[in-house]
């Protein structure tokens, strides 16, 4: 099984090259498509709704539709997270990017759209987190608030 280069980070030099990457602005409710899981993975995601914080990166929560316990949001642009995911191909190749922040392992792949997409790693559910292009500039911030409540609802492992 191949893993992605994983590289310690510490967030006020990432936070400064992310700001270099520019603001637009967005508007509307948030959604997301909720993932179809396994019953175990389902109960973990449940674990996990029930454990997330009520702001994340100074922002109130304001869950996406349709409203599922394996999705929750933050803010306006939303800052997305959805439990459950498919594995990203990328995880495959080797040379794809990946960050620790405080314990968790993170794939990060820079979308199109100036946003970022995050996937745990070596954990027994996957979770992504989506931070818009106009919430990029505090960088990876949001993952310092999501790292415990996932730490303690998706254990270790490799997913199913």
């Amino acid at each position: 099984m191949n893993l992605f280069r994983h590289r310690p980070v510490f967030l006020p030099p990432l936070a400064l090259l992310l700001a270099a990457v520019g603001c637009s602005s967005a508007d509307g409710d948030a959604s997301a498509a909720v993932p179809s899981t396994s019953a175990a993975v389902t109960e973990l995601c449940r674990n996990l709704d029930r454990a997330l914080p009520s702001t994340v990166d100074d922002l109130g929560r304001r869950d996406p539709s349709p409203a599922s316990a394996l999705t929750a949001g933050w803010g306006n642009p939303a800052i997305i997270l959805r439990c459950g995911v498919e594995r990203p191909d990328r995880m495959n190749d080797a040379e794809a990017d990946g960050v620790e922040v405080n314990g968790v392992g993170w794939l990060l792949e820079k979308q199109s759209n100036g946003s970022f997409r995050l996937t745990t790693a070596l954990r027994r559910a996957y979770v992504e987190v989506t931070i818009p292009e106009d919430r990029t500039a505090d960088g990876l911030a949001p993952l310092v608030d999501l790292a415990a409540p996932i730490k303690k609802a998706i254990p270790e492992g490799i997913a199913d």
